[in-house]
Order: C-alpha cells, then structure tokens, then sequence
C-alpha cells in the first residue's frame, strides 16, 4: 500500500510537469529567459545575446511563434523583451498583439539579437541570456527544466547561482517510480485528488478544435476528418483518436495562439498523453472516474519515463507520451497493471529509434504514428498478448525494458543528435 506521503509526492510532481504552455516550449522558454533578463536590466535591451544547447537550438529553429505568423526564435527573442513577463511561465508571451508583432519586426531588423551554440555546458537543456543597454547588463541561465532559473545577474550583483545544483526533480528522491507505483497510485489515489488533470482534458480538447476549425500546419487531422479521409480510414475510434490527437498538434506546431497542457516539458508530449486517452474514454462510454485515472496513468507514465531520458534528446517525445496513453487506453479497456506492461513492451519494442529532428508543424505526423501504435500495442495487451524477453531490447522487467529505451534515447544516440542538427544547420 503506497503511503499518504509519497502520494503527495507524486502529486506534486505531476503539477511541476503537467502546466499549460502557450507555442512550443523551447522558444517559450528561451522568451522567458529573455523576459527575465529584460526584467532584471530594467528597460529594452539594445543587445541581446543568446548560448544554447544543440537541443534547444534544434527544437526552436522551425516552429511557429503564437499570434505573430512567423517561425523561428527570432521574434520569440525578440518579444520577450518587448512585451513578455517572466511572471507568466511558459505562457509568457501571452499578451502578444499585432502592435507588439510589428514592434518585433522593427527590433529584429536593428540586429539586435545574437543567438549562438553553447559549446561547453554539456547539458541538453540550457540557456544562457545576456542583455545589454547603457554600460548595463544582466544575465540569465535556465538549465535542466524549461523554467528552472539556475544563475540571475544585474551588473555585478547576483541574486541566485545554483549552476552547479542539481535539478528540484532529482532533490526529491521520494518521486523515484516505477511502473507498479504509477499504475498503483493512479488506481488507488482519491479521485478527488487527482481531479486537476481534468485542466489538461479542457485545454487540449480546445486545441483540437481550433486545429480543426482553422488550417494550421499540414492540416492533418482536418485531411483525416475529410470525406478523403473518411473514405480510406472511415469514421471508427482509432480514426477519432488520431485526427483529434494531430489537430491539436497541428495548431500549436503552427503558431496558435492557444494554450496546451504540456507534460514534462513538452506541450506535443501533453497532447500525446492526454487527447487518445479522452477520445477513446468518451467513445468507450467510460465514467468520468476512469477517465481521470486513466489521464493521471498516460501522463504519469510519461514522466515516469522523462525522468530517465531528460527533458531533450535524440529521441522523439512522442514515443515516451504515446506509451503513456497505450497504458492509460489499456487501463480503460478494464486492464489490470500486467496489461499495462504488456502494452508499454510493445511500444517498446515498436517505437524506439525514433528521432527528433526539432519542432515543427510535421510533428503532427509523428504524433499521429505514435498515437497509431498505441491503440494497436493496448489491443494486443488487452488479449494477453506481448513482445517477449527473447525478442530485441524488451526484458521480462518492464522497468528494465523502459531503462534499455531511455538509455538508446539518452546515451546511445548522442551521435545521431550532433548528426541531425549539422544536417539541419547546414542545408542548402
């Protein structure tokens, strides 16, 4: 029996994770940098310079910016400072206008803003600011976490160094999991307590449906809800699950400016884990009580998973999110906890090798064969049936099985990521 303590551990750790983001949240987070660090200086930066990782480099480079119709860090950078406040978190270019868009295209092309690669934090997760004016300057560092400040400067006096700190998810060592405790908490906890994960329903269901009002993006999930695409795929649950799932994806790959539930960092892995999950829920005629331990079970595996992969890698989000919402189907389907983990090995062993080459509106495609996979991996849990130990990476330890994914994504392709992002900054 999982004690009162540690389930508010837990329930802590989902609420770090799981918060509304407004656009993708690598240039989010390089705008609340940039915000902070306008904040500490005290007025608009005449220059700002910017260092960072690979990782966030490669994941802001081609995504939509919300409300501007533009892609790319640049405005994001460059609104930060004009109208963004660090008070707002990842939603801290909420209060972007067309005024303030067109004031950002003026301050772009003054040459402003300097972004360059960091070469020696070796942290997949880092972002250094340095913003200028009058002989003044201030500085800023996010490491680790999209909104962990870990360094803040004006002038000479600094007001915080935890450079060297670990992060607030590695201090608390009662939030180390395993399957079993996920599976256990999310059937066991009061559902009262786990109620706020009805937010994440509200926000991402109303992504989807501006994805599907509007063309966003590739239009995926409008080309899957289509008489084409209603004729090849027809109009069954799995069809709902993925054209719901990739017209939320759609929209905030392309710059809506709507807010998503992010997981782990990840506004797509917020979509992922959470949106099959619904669909299938109000399609299953499940109750509200199963929906909501089904929502905590995907989104809790998903961070479960993170913890050992890091916030950014070589390896696509959605493999990790999609697993969670395999389990949180599998849960509504009347799975016990081997059924769980019978659907995590198959996504296991179907999905790993996936990369991430950045975020961008093709996301949505990656979403949709992710979310594919999951239905097909709880169907076959569901019926007993699984990818065994003598089969690939997969071990009769399902937390062994997700440690060989998470150490491929982490470890082993390192020399993929450097690979994709010297393809991608080099092409032409």
């Amino acid at each position: 029996m999982m004690t009162q303590e540690k389930k508010e551990s837990i329930i802590r750790l989902i609420k770090r994770q799981v918060v509304p983001a407004v656009g993708c949240t690598e240039p989010a987070a390089v705008a609340l940098g940039v915000a902070k660090a306008t904040e500490l200086l005290g007025c608009t930066p005449e220059q700002i310079h910017i260092w960072l990782s690979a990782n966030m480099l490669k994941n802001a480079m081609g995504v939509g910016i919300p409300g501007t119709g533009m892609i790319g860090l640049p405005i994001a950078v460059a609104l930060g400072a004009l109208v963004g406040k660090s008070a707002y978190g990842l939603e801290v270019l909420r209060d972007v206008d067309r005024a303030a868009v067109e004031r950002g295209k003026k301050y772009m092309a003054e040459n402003r803003i300097l972004i360059a690669l960091e070469e020696h934090d070796p942290d997949k997760l880092f972002i250094r600011v340095v913003c200028q004016t009058n002989g003044h300057e201030s500085e800023i560092v996010i490491k680790g976490e999209h909104t962990r400040f870990v360094f803040l400067r004006h002038d000479d006096e600094v007001t915080l160094d935890e450079r060297h700190r670990e992060t607030a998810q590695e201090q608390e060592e009662e939030t180390s999991l395993t399957l079993r405790e996920v599976y256990e908490f999310a059937h066991e906890t009061d559902v009262d307590d786990l109620r706020f994960i009805l937010e994440a329903k509200r926000l991402n269901e109303e992504a989807a449906r501006i994805g599907l009002r509007d063309n966003y993006g590739h239009e995926l999930g409008k080309t899957m809800c289509s008489p084409l695409g209603k004729g090849i795929m027809g109009d069954s649950i799995f069809s709902k699950i993925l054209s719901v799932t990739s017209c939320a994806c759609d929209a905030r790959m392309a710059g809506a400016k709507i807010p998503v539930m992010s997981n782990s960092g990840s506004g797509n892995q917020g979509i992922c884990a959470t949106m099959p999950v619904v669909v299938f829920a109000e399609e299953n005629h499940n109750t509200e009580e199963e929906l909501i331990r089904a929502l905590i079970l995907s989104n809790l595996t998903a961070i479960y998973m993170k913890q050992s992969l890091g916030p950014l890698s070589a390896l696509c989000g959605c493999v990790v999110a999609s697993t969670g919402s395999s389990c949180g189907i599998t849960y509504l389907m009347g799975g016990t906890y081997e059924q769980v983990s019978f659907s995590v090995k198959n996504m296991i062993a179907n999905l790993t090798g996936m990369i991430c080459d950045g975020a961008k509106p093709s996301c949505a495609l990656k979403l949709t064969t992710g979310v594919g996979t999951a239905v097909m991996s709880a169907m076959l849990a569901i019926q007993h049936r699984y990818v065994s130990s003598v089969e690939g990476i997969i071990e009769d330890d399902v937390d062994k099985s997700i440690r060989n994914l998470t150490s491929i994504g982490s470890k082993g392709m390192d020399e993929t990521d450097r690979f994709v992002l010297d393809i991608m900054t080099n092409k032409g």
